[in-house]
């Protein structure tokens, strides 16, 4: 997979009216204002801010600075696939930045990053130093970076980068990672008494505070050790799979494609998320941004659909009337995609 070349950043640059915050530009460890590469315009009579001059973001790049491009993942095609792809494979929320520094540059100063990173360098070459040990204090490692390799940084690993003898191409993804702290929170949360207000005159009497407060600490002990993990952590998972950005790329072809008929060669969309939960007389299927309710007899055509990467509605266990029906309006949640028309048996 071609992550992102120099011809995808020259069009972002000066061809695709990028705005920020997609976009910053940085040197010698500090980020330059916005009013130094960006202009207004109008469009249908009102104002854009923040719109890129292609024409001063190339002389700023000219002089020593670093474009980052922000956020790739939400308008890059081959970093959408994978975010959402690493993101299924993980279970935490993933990013992707890219960073073009020109020759014998340096965009930002030592600094570490508050989640973890995997950084691929596709152009050119850069040389890192990785300060180790415990606060990046023990010794510093360098690390000369070339197209085709990785390089994995825990969270909070100091790190500063220079390009080399040529322009240099890096993407960064983050991992932004879900902590047990957070799961405890988010599940106390559901356990804790009704917040009624303190009682009235308690500054003078803090006693009536204090008996107050331990009662409702006994109270929530004796829920905690009540608690059920297994529904929590189904809840979790929910959360997680309604939450993720939408995965609807091809939806217009699909539906210029015409109606799905029962021989329609359909695939999984890449990077979308099947997950059942079976309920008996219902199911509920978490599709990644969000959750389809569908009646239990379904559950075999389901495994189906997770089992196979390409299938037609025929391949499904259901009268023909049914599995055309399911597959349409599964095209239509994002989870199927078309590759081919219906052909004759």
């Amino acid at each position: 997979m071609r992550l992102l070349s120099l011809e995808d950043a020259d069009r972002l640059l000066t061809d695709s009216a990028i705005r920020t915050p997609s976009i910053r530009l940085a040197r010698d460890g500090a980020v330059l204002p916005e009013s130094c590469y960006t202009r207004r315009a109008t469009l249908a009579g009102k104002a854009l801010t923040g719109l890129v001059d292609p024409r001063l973001a190339l002389d700023a790049f000219r002089d020593g600075a670093t474009v980052v491009f922000q956020g790739l993942h939400r308008y890059h095609p081959p970093l959408t696939r994978l975010v959402a792809e690493l993101e299924l494979a993980l279970g935490h929320p993933c990013q992707a930045n890219a960073y073009l520094t020109p020759p014998g540059s340096q965009g930002f100063a030592v600094h570490a990053d508050s989640h973890d990173v995997f950084v691929f360098q596709t152009a050119g070459s850069k040389q890192w130093q990785i300060h180790a040990g415990e606060g990046g204090r023990d010794r510093v490692d360098d690390i000369t970076m070339e197209p085709g390799l990785c390089l994995y940084l825990p969270t909070g690993t100091p790190h500063a980068a220079r390009a080399q003898a040529t322009v240099s191409l890096h993407v960064t993804v983050g991992i932004n990672q879900l902590t047990w702290r957070g799961l405890l929170r988010r599940t106390v949360e559901g356990l804790l008494p009704p917040d009624d207000h303190l009682p009235a005159g308690y500054l003078d009497d803090p006693a009536t505070l204090s008996s107050g407060l331990a009662d409702r600490l006994r109270g929530l002990a004796d829920a905690l050790t009540q608690a059920d993990t297994k529904a929590a952590a189904e809840e979790e998972v929910r959360r997680f799979l309604t939450s993720r950005q939408p995965r609807l790329s091809g939806g217009l072809l699909d539906q210029l494609a015409g109606p799905v008929e029962d021989t329609t060669r359909l695939r999984r969309r890449p990077g979308s998320a099947c997950v059942v939960r079976d309920h008996g007389e219902r199911l509920e299927v978490l599709l990644g941004d969000r959750a389809m309710d569908v009646p239990g007899r379904l559950r075999h055509a389901f495994a189906q659909l997770r089992a196979r990467d390409e299938l037609r509605p025929a391949d499904l266990p259901l009268d023909p009337q049914s599995r055309v029906v399911l597959c349409r309006r599964l095209v239509r949640e994002g989870l199927l995609q078309i590759i081919g028309p219906a052909r004759a048996e």
